[in-house]
């Protein structure tokens, strides 16, 4: 249980990150080194890949590119969440998303759904996903309740406020605390419902209502975040969230993402969320050699 005053040491005592695993439908992977999740957004209006995947056969083929790229889950996305992206109704993400999870299924590697809806939940579940990935944190109504039934992993995302207003003007005392307490409300709230803890993994959801400061704030005290008991999952791929360096260019660029996803590797992170796949699995092997870990 995730308690402010559990220190560094203790959390390393209580948590045996080198034989857990994550049980994510038919699958149960270990988690000894981080897991690498490929992005594929069935988008017109995702803030990276624009309209490259929008279509179902593009967005299977990119998924399967990926895979052979090292991918060890597909994550598929049919709503934008960049800052600034409009709803999308639930028939169109429906039209998006599911004949993508549906072809996927037939292969051997776990299926993710980038999604907060009840209905898409049920339906990506049904058509074979095997973990919902949702930016709200199982939130909405009947959310909790989709997922539940069904023997899928999920990842509980703090943000704060929607895509529409979450950058206008977000706010906090203690930023890390508050998405610890969050998220350790949410761990509470799925187990209650009778997901199993084997199942959760959590985001500390970096550029979802966050100043710099605040992102900077959360990648420094990443580590904290295993006094939770869950593995832990980021997305920092591509995203301008960590200011203009004197003398850098925008930090958004794949050599940025890299940097950052090496930190927060360091700090015990189980799954990156990425869309430069091969970088990222370069950029791992790098990291273990240098640690000794096979």
């Amino acid at each position: 249980m995730y308690s402010p005053a559990m220190t560094n040491s203790a959390i390393d005592e209580s948590i045996d990150h080198s034989a857990a695993t994550i049980r994510l439908g038919r699958f149960e992977l270990p988690l000894r080194t981080p897991l690498v999740m490929g992005i594929v957004n069935v988008t017109p209006d995702s803030f990276y890949a624009g309209g490259r995947h929008a279509t179902a056969d593009a967005a299977i083929r990119h998924a399967l590119e990926l895979r052979t790229q090292g991918a060890d889950i597909i994550d598929i996305g049919g709503e934008s969440t960049r800052p600034g992206a409009a709803p999308v109704a639930l028939r169109e993400e429906l039209r998006r998303v599911l004949p993508v999870v549906e072809a996927l299924n037939a292969n051997d590697f776990p299926i993710s759904v980038d999604t907060s809806k009840p209905e898409v939940i049920a339906q990506s579940i049904a058509r074979g996903a095997s973990m919902i990935n949702d930016v709200n944190a199982l939130q909405a109504d009947g959310a909790l309740e989709a997922a539940t039934g069904a023997d899928v992993g999920v990842c509980l995302m703090h943000r704060q406020g929607d895509p529409q207003t979450m950058q206008i003007d977000p706010h906090y005392g203690d930023v890390v605390n508050e998405v610890l307490e969050f998220l350790h409300d949410r761990i509470e709230a799925a187990e209650h419902a009778g997901i199993t803890r084997d199942r959760i993994i959590v985001d500390p959801g970096f550029g979802f209502g966050k100043r710099t400061a605040h992102n900077v704030a959360l990648l420094r005290q990443l580590d904290r975040f295993r006094a939770l008991g869950v593995p832990l999952l980021v997305g920092l791929s591509r995203k301008a969230i960590f200011g203009r360096p004197p003398g850098c260019g925008p930090v958004s660029g794949p050599a940025y993402s890299l940097a950052a996803t090496l930190l927060a590797a360091q700090a015990g992170v189980a799954i990156i969320r990425t869309h430069d796949v091969a970088a990222t699995r370069d950029a791992l092997a790098v990291l273990r050699a240098v640690n000794g870990v096979r």
